[in-house]
């Protein structure tokens, strides 16, 4: 899929996308993985993801931004934060305006991209 297709119909969506590409950019180069439901942004490892929610249910908002971290991040700006793996905390930001994406989310892909790029630990159970 390109990223005519992910976005068809969904300017704002789109005006989201680039500027939040452009904070990506900041931290270096990366790579895009275009899906049908998600692009994921990839230096080594893919570190930060972003689709739109109302292709899937009934929403306005025209962008989420998820990034992985290694802790529970305390802003109130998360819509939602979840602990998929063990030391590994998904948090989703609804993304409505071109100004949310500012130093803060900057501070947070920088984050997510380190954190990505650090040998992930493995658990044995016993």
């Amino acid at each position: 899929m390109t990223l005519e297709e992910f976005f068809d119909g969904k300017e704002k969506s789109r005006q989201l996308f680039d500027m939040v590409s452009r904070a990506v950019s900041v931290s270096g180069a990366f790579e895009l993985q275009v899906s049908k439901s998600q692009i994921a942004y990839k230096a080594d490892k893919v570190f930060a993801w972003v689709w739109i929610p109302g292709k899937y249910i009934t929403s306005t908002v025209p962008l989420v931004l998820s990034v992985s971290l290694p802790a529970r991040d305390s802003s109130r700006r998360w819509k939602q934060i979840v602990e998929p793996a063990c030391g590994r905390f998904m948090h989703h930001l609804e993304l409505n305006a071109a100004e949310e994406v500012d130093d803060e989310v900057i501070t947070w892909l920088n984050q997510a991209r380190e954190f990505a790029s650090q040998p992930r630990q493995k658990y044995s159970v016993k």
